[in-house]
Parts: C-alpha cells; structure tokens; sequence
C-alpha cells in the first residue's frame, strides 16, 4: 500500500494545494449507498481515489480490477459477512478498516485477529474516518520501512555467507587484499567523511568484486551498496538516476523521485566505469564529493550524502584529463586513495586456481559431478592471455563444464583460439634471451624491442603486446624506459 504523503501539504483536507505523490485507492464496500457516498466524497476531497461495491461479489471483483491500497469494508453484507472477504485481501497486501454497528464488537476483534488493520463503530464520524486512514498510511510506512531494513540485512549477510572475495595466490592479489584490509581498518568516527576510492584495471579483472568486498569489509556492511554502471545509464536519464528528480521537474516527472545517490544512504556508492560520466555530470558530482550533499532536480532544497564514494574505471583518466574529457580537478578528487587490479595474463597461475573455483561453481548450481583438467587444458589456461580477463575466464569455464561429454575437460572443450594457446604469445615475439636472464630483464628486453619496432609509439606498443596503455606505461617506469 502506498499512501505516503497523500494529504495535500500542511495537512488540510480541504486545502487546494498540490499533492505530493500519486493519490491511494481506496475501496469501500459499504450496502448503505447514501453512507458510502458521504464516505467517498469526504476522502476524495483529501485525495484518494475511491470505488464503491454493495455487495461481497462485486467487492471481490471490483478489487481485482480497482488494485485498491485500502480497502473500508463493511461487516454486514447482502450476500454474506465481510470477514469472508478480508482474508483475501489481507493475503493480496491490501489495508483493511472494518466498519461495524453497534453491539458487533467481537466481530471486529475476530477482524483484527484475521489481520485487519483497524475498526471503526458505525455511525461514523467522517473525520475520524480521516484520522483512521491516515493512522494505516503511517502503519504502513513503518512495516515498508521495516520490511527494507530486514531486506537490506538478508542481502548483505547472503553475500558475506557467499564469500564475496578476491581468489588468487599471486604477489599482485595478495597486494590488493591487503590494501582493501588496511582501507576499511580505518578508524573513522561519526562525523568523518571516509575518504574515497579509485579502483583502476582492465575490464573483467574484478573492478566490482573489489568495491563488494571493500564494503563488506567495513563496519558498515549492512548497510546499502549500489552499483552504478556510468556506461550503461542512458544520457538522457543518467543526471535524473544519479541526482533524482522532484515532480514536474521535467515532462515525464511525474512524481519525486530520490537519486541513487541518496539511495545509497550511509552505505556505498559504487560509480562503475566513472570515465563514461559525461563531462556536464562531472561539474555535479564534484560538488557532491566537495560539499557532501545532493540536490534534486526542480528542488531547492539539499540533501546531506553521508555514503563512502568508490569509483573505478577501465580507462586511462590521466590522459583523459590532458585531453580535455575529463576534468582535472574530479580527477583528483577521486583518486585519494588507489587499488590497481592486475590484469589476468600478469597474475601467473592464479588462472588455473580460478578455474578451478569457477567449475566447482557451476558444478553446484547446475548438480554436476565433478570434472577435472586435463593436461592440454592446463597448458591452455595457463598459457592463453585472457584479454577479457577473469570475466572470459569465468564465462570459457562454465561453457565447458555444460557442454563436455565426460569429467575430464579437454583443451578442445575450452574452445580457446588456437593461435594464442601457446607460450608464443605477445611476448614470445621478442629475442632470444641467454638462460641466465632474469625475468625482469627478459621483461625489459621485450618492452625496448617492441618500442624500437614501432618507432617510440607507445599506444601501438601496447597492442602489439596485447596490453592496454595504462598497463604499458606501467611497466616502461618500472623498469625505468623513458621516451
């Protein structure tokens, strides 16, 4: 039932001003057709829309097609009591006020039992009818309100018992584990603003599992996460998703509408892929990340964002600021602190462990026996770069695993091109290296041979090594190449 903030604003019912939300239905079955009149006229002057049925039948059928949020029902009927009618729509989440003459006060206990929501003495009083109504509105707000509450506290615990985590033995994952233990260890007291969070990586590397277990590592786990994916809101909407809207803000408002990150509320707002913002957004959101609150669209009025802003991308932001499409000053207002997500090609054997992890998954949700690898297919996973990262590995695995004939996958079942499942990859293209070299020598050659053969270009560099050019930079000043 949503009844919510129907009476117009300062509480007059019979006041001309706007109402805030869409009107309630109200449903009275009533056989005394001058009382139900006098009923609807009062409520619909506060309101509400309303519909009349005189009898059981038509109450029952008028419901069905009415979808009423409150329903005054009568107990004495033409055609029977009204209780045969109030377990049905109790059952169906409707509100019910049973209405009763005098002398039928067992009655209404059994009502409220059946699960009424309140009861009225005939004759009525129309504004206590008022007051009623209004009383199962609060009612239900609180039950909704309640009913979230319960519902946001099952989803988190379902993902903490999940295991929302980050697998892989590499040194590079076990660096990212402990960066996101040591940021939700921060001690933060009630009126501090948590810092916020960059999570940069190709896509498909874990970007939001990361943000996941960040919040679910923080003392505010129950508490909302939502996911925006900048790159999948439409442009059109995306500033009326974020921000929310009031009613009449623009044509098709046709109600206030709270923004997700209001939504978020002392949660987690998670901005996925927060390069595709465009750059009018980018102007508002810094102003929410600087002053730490949010204001509707068509509103006046500001709301404080007390939610931890993590952000992450798949693009190169610094050299979007230099180029123009990304502002410098949200740049660096997001990238306070950083969690960098190794690509899957750079993580060694982790992708042997996650495919491992991943058969077993869709072993259990489909009841699958058990598979195993067969040597081909460990050379395979182990030696194919996986451009799409743990997503394609993940989505490659589950494909197998459905389709094989057998328990043990094969490199054919893994359908890799076959081009790339051999140790003569990208990197293989380099020279000859003596025994003796070191892998991160062997990785410096590479890097020098393949820049000297396109000219110092080192965009076309990183795709001829199947890499991205965040990644090769990277390594150019690790390994101290200046160009």
């Amino acid at each position: 039932m949503q009844l919510a903030n129907l009476i117009p604003q300062g509480g007059s019912v019979n006041g001309a001003s706007t109402l805030v939300k869409q009107q309630a239905k109200i449903l009275i079955v009533e056989d005394e057709v001058l009382f139900a009149r006098a009923v609807m006229r009062s409520l619909k002057k506060a309101g509400y829309d309303c519909e009349h049925a005189e009898n059981i039948t038509d109450g029952r059928q008028l419901a069905r097609q009415f979808l009423p949020d409150l329903v005054l029902l009568d107990m004495r009927l033409p055609d029977g009591n009204g209780l045969e009618l109030l377990s049905e729509f109790v059952a169906k989440g409707m509100a019910v006020v049973i209405m009763t003459a005098h002398g039928e006060v067992s009655d209404a206990v059994a009502a409220i039992k059946l699960g009424a929501a309140d009861y009225l003495k005939k004759p009525i009083d129309l504004d206590e009818l008022l007051l009623i109504v209004q009383k199962s509105e609060n009612a239900t707000k609180i039950n909704h309100s309640l009913g979230y509450a319960k519902q946001r506290s099952t989803y988190a615990t379902q993902h903490a018992i999940e295991g929302v985590e980050l697998l892989g033995e590499s040194t590079s994952m076990q660096g990212v584990r402990k960066q996101i233990l040591r940021i939700s260890q921060l001690v933060l007291s009630d009126d501090t603003i948590p810092p916020t969070v960059m999570i940069a990586g190709e896509t498909g590397t874990g970007k939001d599992v990361a943000a996941r277990l960040l919040h679910l590592s923080c003392a505010s786990f129950d508490k909302p996460f939502v996911h925006v994916d900048c790159a999948s809101l439409p442009a059109e909407l995306i500033e009326s998703e974020l921000f929310g809207h009031e009613k009449g803000a623009f044509t098709s408002a046709v109600g206030m509408r709270p923004g997700l990150i209001e939504a978020a509320e002392d949660g987690t707002l998670f901005l996925d892929e927060i390069g595709e913002l465009p750059l009018t957004l980018q102007a508002k959101l810094l102003n929410v990340l600087e002053r730490r609150v949010v204001r509707r669209l068509g509103s006046n009025k500001e709301w404080p964002v007390k939610a931890r802003m993590v952000a992450a991308t798949n693009r190169d932001l610094l050299q979007m600021v230099n180029e123009g499409r990304f502002r410098s000053d949200l740049y660096y207002r997001l990238n306070v602190l950083n969690i960098n997500m190794p690509p899957l090609r750079e993580r060694g054997d982790d992708s042997l462990q996650l495919a491992r992890h991943f058969a077993k998954l869709t072993e259990r949700r489909y009841g699958l026996s058990e598979h195993s690898f067969s040597d081909d297919a460990i050379s395979a996973i182990l030696n194919y770069p996986w451009p799409g990262n743990v997503r394609e590995l993940r989505h490659q695995i589950s494909r197998a695993v459905l389709l094989s004939n057998g328990h043990t996958i094969s490199a054919h079942d893994l359908a890799l091109p076959e081009s790339a499942i051999s140790t003569s990859s990208a990197f293989s293209h380099a020279p000859a290296t003596s025994q003796t070299q070191t892998l991160d020598e062997a990785e410096k050659s590479i890097l020098m041979s393949t820049l000297l053969s396109t000219h110092y270009n080192v965009s076309e560099a990183a795709r001829k090594l199947a890499i991205t050019r965040m990644t090769m930079r990277y390594r150019m000043d690790k390994h101290g190449i200046n160009i």
